[in-house]
């Protein structure tokens, strides 16, 4: 397995790589998945190529990028995890990272979600050395406003995005410490 970056319980955490393709096309196919995302699912393994191939930029432009989360026990696609570094601007942001999480539907429900991010909070604060992170999600998401709230981010606004309400979440480093969240 290529360049395991974290290990959690259940999954690896490593860089998308172009063999993932069949998996980003089943996460990204799904219009469920994309409820609170646009509701604009891909319709091709060309697609699903290309959103790696994009990711694969990031990582060699800015160092960062989501990175795929595989299974443990079957070694299977279960979706991606992992920091965005936002250049663009947000909510009146630039330059910061992003949380963000996207998981195949099977996987719904199973806790990898809440895993997977908080490992890669962690990661953030003891491996980046980051002093802050921040995450937004749909007013409505509450599958994954609840996944911020376990890392330890606090929702601390709302604004509109891509025309509907959503959240504005942020932890900084001190307060993650604080939260005994080291584990």
């Amino acid at each position: 397995m290529p360049n395991i970056l974290i290990e959690t319980e259940r999954c690896f955490i490593r860089p998308l790589a172009i063999t993932d393709a069949t998996g980003i096309f089943e996460l990204d196919s799904n219009p469920n998945v994309h409820a609170f995302l646009g509701k604009n699912p891909i319709k091709t393994m060309e697609e699903a190529e290309n959103a790696i191939k994009y990711i694969q930029k990031q990582y060699a432009d800015l160092g960062i990028g989501r990175w795929a989360i595989i299974d443990k026990a079957n070694g299977d696609f279960v979706g991606w995890t992992g920091f965005k570094y936002i250049i663009e601007p947000i909510n009146g942001h630039v330059n910061y990272h992003d949380l963000g999480y996207r998981l195949v539907e099977r996987y719904w429900g199973t806790g990898i979600a809440t895993e997977t991010a908080k490992a890669c909070v962690k990661y953030a604060f003891e491996t980046m050395n980051l002093e802050a992170i921040y995450g937004i999600c749909d007013v409505e998401n509450l599958g994954s406003k609840n996944v911020l709230q376990k890392c330890g981010l606090t929702p601390i606004a709302i604004f509109d995005f891509d025309d509907t309400p959503h959240y504005w979440f942020s932890l900084q480093r001190k307060d993650w410490q604080k939260l005994g969240l080291l584990k």
